[in-house]
């Protein structure tokens, strides 16, 4: 199957929602907000909270699109200022890396199209939208697979090897599994 990428923003806004909701909300109702300097907190509609970071600008993503122009995945990237949060914050700042430019958060695949290539094209998607917005240093905190069994619904940030096929290198183990990778991205 061939995909296409297209940046979150307000005309792919329904294909979003069409994912999320066919997914019950992605990750048990997240709405890929976590990561976000506006933190779901009790009572929050997390729809509603996203719809206006999408429509405001302050939400980014690569959007797959099959080729009947389903959403089937995405990775969410911004700024550290868009995306304060991050995983295994402790370990993080015990020896914080070089403060990034852009951190990717989060990749998801809808769950009847994992194993077909569309991490792989959000990440790819998500790259050359940053390298359209100027580029710079690029960052994840992701897992290590090789090894061991790892469920694709806790690899929310896909893995470490994916991340090394597209040119990160790994920083410094901040988890069990989870690694800090990065590369620079030339601008275009």
């Amino acid at each position: 199957m061939s995909y296409a990428v297209r940046p979150l923003d307000a005309t792919t806004w329904p294909a979003f929602v069409e994912l999320v909701e066919r997914n019950n909300g992605v990750y048990g109702g997240c709405w890929c907000i976590g990561y976000h300097l506006e933190r779901p907190q009790k009572g929050m509609d997390r729809r509603a909270a996203k719809e206006k970071l999408v429509r405001t600008g302050r939400a980014h993503a690569a959007l797959v699109l099959d080729e009947d122009g389903v959403a089937q995945g995405w990775c969410q990237y911004g700024s550290p200022e868009e995306l304060p949060g991050i995983k295994h914050r402790r370990a993080y700042d015990q020896d914080a890396p070089p403060w990034p430019d852009w951190r990717m958060t989060c990749v998801f695949v809808d769950r009847q199209h994992r194993g077909q290539g569309v991490a792989r094209t959000a990440v790819s998607g998500a790259l050359h939208l940053i390298a359209r917005s100027g580029g710079g240093l690029v960052e994840a905190i992701s897992e290590v697979t090789v090894g061991r069994v790892a469920q694709g619904r806790f690899l929310f940030s896909a893995t470490v090897e994916l991340f090394e096929e597209l040119g990160f290198a790994r920083g410094r183990q901040v988890g069990k599994h989870a690694w800090i990778v990065s590369r620079v991205v030339d601008p275009q």
